[in-house]
């Protein structure tokens, strides 16, 4: 050995079990909070009877679409097979666990890429932040989420945000800090305040480049579905982890097109709503 060695694994791991020891309170709070939207988001779901959310979906997708048929019809054949193969209700646990993780990720991630894009010190601090993120293997985010939160959906949650939140952050610094010069010069000379300037120049211009990064974010959530698994995160994730302990190929592959399913609806309609730049 070159060097004396440096106890970093102790030392991240001693940090981690004076966090879970001293501020388990918030922990306990944090995780009622999430297991209760989570729960609420489900139920919801599963108020709607299969062919009540169909109808619903399809006339979202139909809309949002500007009236694509094919992306449509698509939505209706794709939840209708989910339904004929039995995979429903965990398809609509999916659902709520993507849907809930990719809406904190983006709470976080869109107004973190703001902050990067404006100030200059934010963003040599977030950039090595994301590089580290977006490098570090998934299953490694398992590991502190366990320690804090035990086993379920809450740890499921908090690994999947942290795995997704990167892009969000990343192209919503991009696509405002690729605004035109020309067009803050022209909000500048107007008089507008930083505010202004942000909420009527600079959002709308980098629009489609921000809804880039909320497709991957989504996208990058469904890709954990399954790891969650592995830590008790429910729904169609931990049917594709049984299939592959059991060697049970039906159960897995109904499992990962039920998923596959659920992806394509999901990134064909964030690509929808996507505008484009007219400038």
């Amino acid at each position: 050995m070159i060097l004396p060695e440096i106890p970093i694994g102790n030392t991240v791991e001693a940090v981690v079990y004076w966090v879970n020891d001293n501020l388990g309170f918030l922990l306990d709070l944090f995780s009622k909070f999430i297991n209760t939207l989570i729960s609420e988001f489900r139920e919801v779901l599963l108020f709607l009877s299969p062919v009540a959310f169909i109808l619903i979906v399809t006339a979202i997708v139909y809309i949002i679409s500007q009236r694509d048929v094919k992306l449509t019809l698509g939505t209706v054949i794709g939840f209708l097979l989910i339904e004929n193969m039995g995979l429903w209700k965990l398809s609509m646990e999916t659902i709520s666990l993507v849907l809930s993780s990719a809406a904190m990720a983006l709470f976080i991630g869109i107004p973190a890429g703001i902050l990067a894009a404006k100030n200059e010190i934010a963003f040599h601090i977030v950039k090595p932040i994301l590089d580290f993120m977006q490098t570090m293997p998934s299953f490694v985010y398992l590991i502190p989420a366990v320690i804090f939160f035990g086993l379920g959906n809450v740890p499921g949650l908090v690994a999947t945000v942290m795995f997704a939140m990167p892009p969000a952050v990343r192209l919503t610094t991009l696509g405002i800090r690729q605004v035109p010069v020309e067009l803050n010069e022209v909000a500048n000379a107007f008089g507008t305040t930083s505010t202004q300037k942000l909420l009527k120049v600079e959002l709308p211009i980098a629009l489609p480049t921000i809804m880039a990064g909320v497709n991957q974010c989504i996208m990058l959530s469904l890709s954990m579905v399954v790891i969650a698994a592995m830590i008790g995160a429910r729904g169609l994730g931990y049917q594709v982890l049984v299939g592959i302990q059991r060697v049970d190929i039906a159960q897995g592959f109904e499992a990962g097109l039920g998923i596959v399913i659920i992806a394509i609806v999901l990134d064909r309609l964030t690509q929808s709503i996507t505008p484009k730049n007219k400038i």
